[in-house]
């Protein structure tokens, strides 16, 4: 049932899932030779690993680890322990693979595990969950997903409400054309260079933080 009460359609329930698996196969054997040569590139521009793993809350709130090329320093404090900001820590090569989306590629495995899909909602930290309202923990519903329609709509540039909007919307819609839809918008944006800058909006701040001074206010 979606958060509305509705039953979900014969392709969320049925079809969904294994076109996942599919394409997630079909996906690895394609990034395979990008997630090589990227990783190499990693090594050589800055100490560290070559994968990101971070836990993050996934489908029926359960925390699961999702897998991204790393494209950050390590370091997160400055000589004089100051905390750098995460714009600044951004690599070198970490920009043309975030411009390039190549980062995103490991997130094919996550697919693989049942952790995630190709669309849904963004998993987001695992500190966010308390902040959340119980209309918002519906986007924990589905899988999170690579992409969903709040990233086609917008993306970083979205204040919380509007993302979570898109989020329950998608929820509460799920079929195989708003799925299509998605991802050829998704695809559109990648050829275009669309709402894949590697800055965030200032404007933007964690959810955690957002919440916490929309309480004090």
């Amino acid at each position: 049932m979606t958060s509305t009460g509705r039953r979900r359609s014969f392709y969320a329930r049925f079809a969904k899932r294994p076109l996942d698996i599919i394409f997630a196969l079909l996906g690895l054997l394609f990034a395979f030779p990008f997630i090589l040569v990227a990783g190499i590139f990693i090594k050589i521009d800055t100490p560290g690993p070559v994968f990101f793993i971070q836990e993050r809350i996934g489908y029926k709130c359960r925390k699961f680890k999702l897998y991204k090329l790393r494209t950050m320093d390590t370091r997160e404090f400055d000589a004089q322990g100051k905390k750098i900001r995460d714009r600044n820590r951004v690599t070198r090569v970490g920009r043309v693979i975030r411009k390039l989306s190549i980062d995103e590629f490991p997130q094919f495995l996550n697919i693989l595990k049942g952790d995630m899909s190709f669309i849904g909602p963004r998993p987001l930290v695992l500190r966010y969950l308390p902040y959340y309202t119980d209309e918002e923990l519906k986007r924990h519903d589905v899988r999170p997903g690579i992409t969903g329609l709040a990233q086609v709509n917008g993306r970083a540039y979205l204040q919380w409400e509007d993302r979570f909007a898109f989020d329950l919307e998608y929820v509460d819609n799920i079929s195989f054309c708003m799925d299509v839809h998605i991802l050829l918008k998704t695809f559109r944006s990648l050829v275009k260079r669309e709402g894949t800058s590697t800055i965030r909006p200032d404007s933007l701040v964690d959810f955690d933080v957002y919440r916490k001074d929309a309480k004090q206010r």
